[in-house]
């Protein structure tokens, strides 16, 4: 059973968080338009439980397609697949009965919802190959991780705004600066298989990259929330991550602490969830 949770990740909350905060952002601004509800709550435990499914899901997905290449690499050599423990085919019945409950959480919400949810699939399995042909592997990421910004949105309102889309092209910087800092663990063993990542293609340049990426991602979480509420003190609330998160990314570059700060990317999507529903109650 422990090589199980292992397999799943359910030993390390963090990426299902990660995966999760995205709708809890979508189900917040909701909150701007539509008063709270016993519906919203629903919605928002759905996502909760989804997260963690297919979390586990794209783990275990992950693991399969990696598996050679996990055995050279000194962070991932031990995991179940790579070491043995577990072999494929259990791996793949596990994979088909998170899927399954999956789609029974995907199948509880509105036509349109479950329309977007089963079309984002293809990206979802091609993320694991993206490191053996591009640089930009994190993008990807960030294009799945975060598409619960969109699907939160449309299970309580199914019109799109331009807010929304900005909403989850600042979830996409975010999730490309993570996973770049989390790539820094990797990236001696990296160079020696020919594994692709951003803090490869930058190199000595990657520190510069996150500054600019973050301050993209803020730049875009401001001017959704500016078309909904003009309040300034959401610039004086949205300064408080994003100066923890620049100099943890500056302190790191003597540190080495890569994991510690790509963890600490968990308070900040949830600090992020905070502003977003003080400024929803604010408006």
């Amino acid at each position: 059973m422990k090589n199980y949770i292992y397999l799943m990740r359910l030993n390390k909350p963090t990426g299902f968080l990660l995966l999760f905060w995205p709708c809890s952002w979508g189900m917040a601004y909701n909150l701007n338009f539509l008063p709270i509800s016993s519906q919203w709550f629903y919605y928002l435990f759905l996502f909760f439980a989804g997260s963690i499914l297919m979390r586990s899901a794209g783990c275990i997905y992950n693991d399969i397609v990696d598996k050679e290449i996990d055995k050279k690499v000194e962070r991932t050599k031990n995991r179940p697949l790579a070491s043995g423990k577990i072999n494929l085919r259990n791996a793949w019945i596990l994979i088909l009965i998170l899927c399954f409950l999956s789609l029974i959480i995907l199948f509880q919400l509105n036509n349109k919802t479950i329309l977007f949810g089963l079309s984002v699939i293809f990206i979802v399995l091609l993320y694991p190959f993206a490191k053996r042909f591009t640089y930009w592997p994190q993008l990807i990421l960030g294009i799945v991780f975060n598409f619960g910004i969109i699907l939160s949105w449309l299970s309580l309102n199914e019109n799109f705004m331009t807010g929304i889309i900005l909403l989850y092209l600042s979830g996409i910087m975010w999730t490309v600066g993570y996973d770049t800092i989390y790539a820094l663990q990797d990236v001696v063993d990296d160079k020696k298989i020919g594994v692709k990542s951003l803090a490869l293609l930058f190199d000595k340049k990657t520190y510069q990259f996150l500054y600019i990426i973050y301050t993209a991602q803020i730049f875009l979480l401001i001017s959704s929330l500016l078309l909904v509420n003009n309040f300034s003190v959401i610039l004086f609330l949205l300064s408080i991550p994003y100066l923890l998160i620049l100099r943890k990314i500056y302190l790191m570059k003597n540190l080495k602490n890569y994991l510690e700060v790509f963890q600490f990317n968990n308070y900040f999507g949830f600090l992020i969830l905070l502003i977003l529903l003080s400024v929803s109650i604010y408006n």
